[in-house]
């Protein structure tokens, strides 16, 4: 059996790491194109400008404007193309540094240094950049040749944002154990071009156990705009465990359902996050999951402020046909519920998510 694991150069955490960032990416490049949203550069544009140039650095930047889309890709080369950008920093959520990667990717596996600036999910340490259409449905994954080279997540930036955030990066996190522990018993390949391996799993597990430890103190803390202890370990949960979880232990049916959702209008105000954890509740159902285990994380979801029926999702008015399409779309041969179990029809997974919307409320 072959085992993969991928997982970024260094990845380093703290309150205030942020100022910090000249230091480390002191050999990396020396043109920097530097892709964020007007409003993060308005909060931390000038800490990026002073830890760069305190390092001699060159900086350019590039607006992102919301989604991750070939445009934006396109746009974004152009500009560090024409000064001749050799490292590329991605700053912000998911999306934004999804489209860093696959500038840096593009121009040739520039080195990819990444800040988010949310914990709403595990996209800053893989590998793997996700693209849209300009109506927000996935198009393609792109895989970089390898992970990026420096995550920086200065936790005092992610206490700053609203709690709703945190929220979905939990959701996300959730399904981690469960999906690489599907892969694991199916023998399904992950992302990293091999078996579920022990290392991948055990941090999977270690990711469940710190959410279901630390979620409520760490929520707390964001409602102040404080770090505490809880909240670093939660933040590293999300981001890096999930991260490196999820690609080197595997995805399974949650992800799917959560990409099948993209065909109903009324869930596209959920977050990536909100719409995996209510896949997880399906997935359970699927793998007859015992009942101590679906009470466990139903009471979590809840606890925590995740969806966990279709009407939390913004779907109030449940179509019949709108729901079968999210089955059929999570049971297509690319979709990664076959990673529970090679033969799941559609028509079981349309019953796992009407009888998760029911037990959920």
């Amino acid at each position: 059996m072959t085992i993969g694991i991928k997982a970024p150069g260094y990845y380093v955490q703290g309150n205030g790491e942020l100022d910090k960032l000249g230091k480390y990416v002191k050999k990396m490049g020396n043109s920097f194109l530097v892709l964020l949203s007007p409003n993060n550069k308005r909060r931390i544009g000038e800490r990026i400008d002073k830890a760069l140039n305190s390092a001699n650095k060159s900086v350019f930047y590039a607006e992102f404007q919301g989604e991750c889309s070939k445009k934006a890709i396109a746009d974004a080369q152009d500009i560090a193309y024409q000064h001749g950008c050799d490292a590329i920093i991605g700053v912000g959520g998911g999306k934004a540094l999804d489209t860093a990667k696959a500038v840096a990717t593009n121009l040739g596996d520039l080195p990819t240094i990444i800040i988010p600036t949310i914990a709403s999910n595990d996209a800053p340490c893989s590998s793997v950049a996700v693209i849209y259409n300009e109506q927000g449905v996935v198009i393609k994954a792109l895989m970089m040749k390898h992970n990026p080279d420096l995550v920086l997540v200065d936790t005092g930036i992610i206490a700053q944002a609203p709690k709703k955030y945190l929220v979905s990066g939990m959701g996300d996190a959730l399904s981690t154990y469960f999906e690489a522990r599907a892969c694991q018993r199916s023998g399904a390949k992950t992302m990293a071009r091999g078996a579920c391996s022990a290392t991948a799993l055990a941090l999977a597990a270690l990711c469940y156990k710190t959410l279901l430890n630390d979620s409520l103190e760490a929520l707390n803390a964001v409602e102040k705009q404080e770090v505490n202890s809880a909240l670093e370990r939660v933040i590293e949960a999300c981001v890096y465990l999930s991260g490196v979880g999820f690609e080197s232990g595997g995805l399974a049916a949650a992800h799917a359902i959560n990409d099948g959702f993209a065909h109903v209008p009324q869930a596209h105000g959920a977050s990536h996050g909100e719409k995996v954890a209510f896949g997880l509740l399906a997935q359970l159902i699927l793998e007859k999951a015992p009942k101590d285990e679906w009470d466990t994380v139903l009471h979590y979801i809840k606890s925590v402020g995740l969806p966990s029926c279709l009407a939390d999702l913004g779907i109030k008015d449940v179509k019949e046909e709108e729901i079968r399409l999210v089955a059929e779309a999570a049971t297509v041969p690319t979709q990664f519920t076959k990673n529970v179990r090679a033969d799941i029809t559609a028509d079981e997974v349309y019953d796992a998510i009407m009888k998760a919307d029911a037990l959920g409320k």
